[in-house]
């Protein structure tokens, strides 16, 4: 079939090929080549012989999805379970470790323009299971019965029963069991996005893999049940809040939150530098969610910002303070810039409860603010940032510049947009010194990183 279609003849959506897969792009697909014509396959892996169905085509490049394996790659396993977050599962661990390193080098080379990238070995997971202290999972009904689980790949409006979710505890399956069948037993409907109309929506379970507190939040559209009796009905959890969201929420953070049970927070402890820092978490703050991994990333940060305890250090993003706080012990002041509000408080608690004294939060816009906390603060020695997967814009990039710090420390989530960043920064008189990838994820593809630049 492949030497059938030619560039001139791209494959429509809906067509099916027979591909060979020989690589992996970012984000995890499979690539193949009709004649150089590019086809992105999820679910395969190289050296996989599959018949894919096309759901996409552009003029460089198509998107399908596998709809049959008709050969294995010599390094393709068994998975564990059927999980759409665990697609990297049907890989070997070190395998996977591999290819995540070679695609920050990749990013770093052929986007960011590094001939030879200052890449270190990628640190490995501590737990390659049952890692994720954070689980969100969806409502759905197949053949009358109700279901909680994912989302089925490429199926907005299709969801997979879960009975054991191979990247979360035990302690969270069983929170998802009982909420499952508490439901079922009222006749509750799900959510149909499509239609807007049904009631459950999801169910957001996080867990401190420290301190052992567990808590369960259950999203629904405006109306009633009797949600004090299923707060009554779940054991062993800290907290339980109902979120009510209205029309058709992009996320589960819209709508109105209320306590039904026990904490509306739960606390969890990272070894720090060899201090243990206490996180109060609220229900919509964001919190990395693998708590052992979270203490390796810090610590490279840590190691890479290079605290002698006489630094002025700003943190941009920072959160409910995470990073500012494993950096403060070890610097003169800390000042944490985070456009959250609720975030913002999270973190002032949070210093209270560390009782660290010499970190300071402000609520703003990192585009923004960064000048007039350089007026007030003065210039800072060392610039922690942690963006979002889009990274940073040109704008923030040139404040940075204009801040002027002695040591710049990236904490990146996507090597895509670390890479040009990386280059605005090096164009703008820093030296690339260090690039750590952290395997934050296992049996994904996403990649975590810290680099590190100084003044050139």
């Amino acid at each position: 079939m492949e030497s059938a279609t030619s560039q001139s003849a791209r494959p429509k959506p809906g067509a099916e090929l027979e591909l060979t897969v020989d690589a992996l792009a970012y984000g995890g697909a499979g690539v193949a080549r009709l004649d150089g014509y590019v086809v992105f396959v999820q679910g395969a892996v190289p050296g996989d012989r599959v018949r894919a169905r096309v759901t996409k085509r552009k003029r460089a490049y198509a998107e399908a999805r596998v709809v049959e394996l008709l050969q294995p790659g010599p390094d393709r396993i068994e998975p564990r379970a059927q999980h759409p977050g665990a697609p990297w599962q049907v890989l070997p661990y070190e395998r996977q470790l591999e290819e995540k390193e070679s695609q920050v080098r990749e990013a770093l080379t052929r986007i960011g323009g590094f001939e030879q990238p200052p890449l270190e070995p990628i640190v490995p997971a501590v737990e390659q299971w049952r890692y994720r202290n954070k689980l969100e999972y969806s409502f759905g009904e197949e053949d009358g019965e109700l279901q909680l689980g994912f989302h089925r790949p490429g199926r907005w409006n299709e969801i997979d029963d879960v009975s054991e979710d191979i990247l979360a505890s035990e302690r969270v399956d069983a929170v998802r069991d009982s909420v499952k069948a508490w439901c079922r037993e009222q006749g509750l409907s799900a959510y149909d996005r499509g239609d807007n109309i049904g009631f459950l929506r999801n169910l957001v379970v996080r867990e401190g893999r420290r301190s052992g507190q567990l808590q369960a939040r259950i999203v629904t559209s405006e109306g009633e049940f009797a949600a004090y009796e299923l707060a009554a009905a779940l054991e062993g959890v800290t907290g339980v809040l109902w979120t009510r969201s209205a029309g058709v929420a992009e996320t589960t953070r819209e709508g109105t939150t209320e306590l039904l049970s026990g904490a509306a927070t739960i606390e969890e402890r990272l070894e720090c530098a060899g201090e243990t820092l206490r996180f109060r978490i609220s229900p919509e703050a964001f919190f990395q969610t693998n708590t052992e991994m979270a203490e390796r990333l810090y610590a490279a940060a840590a190691e890479l910002a290079g605290l002698s305890g006489r630094e002025r250090v700003f943190d941009l993003f920072s959160g409910i303070g995470t990073i500012a706080l494993a950096l403060a012990p070890a610097a003169r002041e800390v000042w944490g810039v985070e456009l959250v509000e609720r975030a913002v408080a999270d973190a002032l608690e949070n210093a209270r409860l560390n009782g660290i004294d010499n970190a300071r939060f402000y609520a703003g816009d990192v585009r923004t603010a960064l000048g007039p906390l350089v007026e007030e603060a003065g210039t800072p020695d060392v610039l922690v940032v942690d963006p979002p997967r889009a990274g940073l814009s040109q704008k923030i990039v040139r404040r940075m510049l204009e801040a002027g710090a002695r040591r710049i420390v990236y904490v990146s989530c996507n090597p895509t947009t670390l890479a040009p960043n990386a280059r605005q920064l090096v164009d703008g008189g820093y030296l690339l010194e260090r690039v750590l990838p952290v395997d934050m994820f296992p049996q994904t593809p996403h990649i975590e990183c810290v680099a590190a630049f100084s003044k050139a």
